[in-house]
């Protein structure tokens, strides 16, 4: 499945974003989906992930409670709703697939990766 993420942007701390990613080429609902980022200078780290029938949420520690993410197989999209931004959150956001079965959170665990999309925490 190839994946296409949108909907970064500038905000302020506090704000909120909703990214967006768009599959095709494959069948989406067979892919255990997630967002990893990775901020300036940073290793790629893992954000959340979500089961094939939008089950199995989890997220990583710095941004539970602040995120959710979720998926509408019907429109083959997933998206990661982010709230009350912080500086820290400033990375590329990257949406990423596997059928790999389980809670994966590892970034070679997760084969198809989209291109990103920016997203930027300033005042």
């Amino acid at each position: 499945v190839q994946l296409q993420a949108s909907g970064g942007g500038l905000v302020q701390p506090g704000d909120s974003l909703r990214l967006s990613c768009a599959g095709s080429g494959g069948t989406f609902r067979n892919y255990n989906m997630g967002w990893f980022r990775q901020a300036p200078g940073k290793e790629r780290e893992f954000v959340a992930r979500i089961g094939r029938s939008g089950g199995g949420s989890y997220y990583a520690d710095s941004v539970v409670g602040r995120f959710a993410i979720s998926r509408d197989n019907a429109k083959n999209t997933m998206y990661l709703q982010m709230n009350s931004l912080k500086p820290e959150d400033t990375a590329i956001y990257y949406c990423v697939a596997t059928t790999v079965v389980g809670i994966r959170t590892q970034v070679h665990e997760y084969l198809n990766w989209g291109q990103g999309t920016l997203v930027t925490v300033s005042s």
